[in-house]
């Protein structure tokens, strides 16, 4: 068994895609999914679900490492932006070498900050800097550095 991906809904699913490849230098795994018929209704749940996107290679784990897979529906529901501690699936987050140099590229690629940089010894782990931040579209991502 082995982790496969974790999975955005987008509104934008190449923006995003370009957001997350010059962000966190995510590779694009062609090719881009253009999905829809009765076996996606049936394994969705949906009725007429229809989705196109693409699976970008998350950084650190070599060429089979887990994807980050955004897709974008022909419908899709709307919700409000997820806070830090609300229940169900919160965010994704990187280990990067220096937080806030990331932050602000992150900041410069169309995201925003959430949160304060801090940093906070862990006993017996080690001093963790982090902060939380949101992509264009508002999920939630943390960025963590440990030493």
């Amino acid at each position: 068994m082995r982790f496969a991906h974790t999975n955005i809904i987008s509104a934008n699913w190449r923006e995003l895609a370009n957001f997350y490849m010059n962000t966190f230098d995510c590779k694009l795994v062609p090719p881009v999914r253009r999905q829809s018929g009765e076996w996606l209704d049936q394994g969705t749940g949906l009725e007429n679900a229809q989705l196109e996107g693409v699976h970008l290679l998350l950084p650190g784990h070599g060429n089979h490492g887990p994807t980050l897979e955004i897709y974008q529906y022909r419908s899709i529901d709307e919700r409000e932006a997820v806070r830090p501690n609300t229940r169900g699936f919160g965010h994704i987050a990187f280990e990067v070498d220096h937080v806030e140099h990331v932050l602000q590229t992150l900041i410069q690629n169309g995201g925003q900050a959430f949160g304060q940089i801090t940093e906070k010894e862990v006993p017996g782990v080690g001093r963790i800097t982090f902060v939380y931040a949101r992509d264009p579209e508002g999920n939630l991502i943390e960025l963590q550095s440990w030493k």
